[in-house]
């Protein structure tokens, strides 16, 4: 089965993480930039997107989506990257809110993969953001255990991804292979 990884990265962890996937399956990547403009549907039989988070939503899902119609024919898997940890129960409320329609999910499976906060690779507006964000989370008052270790979390760069989490991802990916 040829299979494809798209990514979408701003700071380089979902890059990371397509990287590995590519690795573990040799299969082909390219960068979401790139995809946009090529016509390359056609060669592939599975299409693994990967993109980061913003503000609780997939950044370019809708394109993603709109291609699902086009070719429904292909497997196709979400891996999403963000700051929280898996555990975060953040994480299953961020999934149901970017659930795809009854008409995309049939044939489509949604991963996260934790990655962290890399000011320093930020776009100036979302570096701002973050910031103020992380001190209005830092001046809560009585801030739940949570959202304390949040409060600590967001206040630096840090890296949390791990390879283990692409684990589902290759998985999704082999058990076709075996199908055919």
């Amino acid at each position: 089965m040829r299979t494809l990884v798209i990514y979408n990265s701003q700071t380089g962890f979902t890059r990371r993480y397509a990287e590995w996937i590519v690795e573990e399956l040799k299969c082909d990547i390219m960068p979401f930039a790139e995809a946009k403009r090529l016509d390359f549907w056609a060669d592939y039989d599975a299409i693994i997107f990967g993109s980061w988070v913003s503000a609780e939503k997939i950044k370019d899902i809708d394109w993603l989506k709109q291609n699902m119609i086009k070719h429904p024919a292909k497997k196709y898997l979400v891996y999403v990257v963000g700051a929280s940890p898996a555990e975060s129960p953040m994480v299953e409320e961020m999934l149901k809110l970017n659930m795809l329609s009854e008409k995309h999910s049939e044939k489509c499976t949604m991963v996260y993969c934790p990655g962290g906060l890399c000011y320093e690779k930020m776009s100036f507006f979302n570096r701002v953001v973050m910031k103020i964000f992380a001190r209005m989370v830092a001046k809560k008052k009585d801030k739940t255990e949570a959202e304390a270790q949040m409060a600590k979390m967001i206040g630096q760069s840090y890296d949390i991804s791990d390879r283990r989490y692409i684990e589902p991802v290759v998985r999704f990916i082999r058990r076709f292979e075996v199908m055919d």
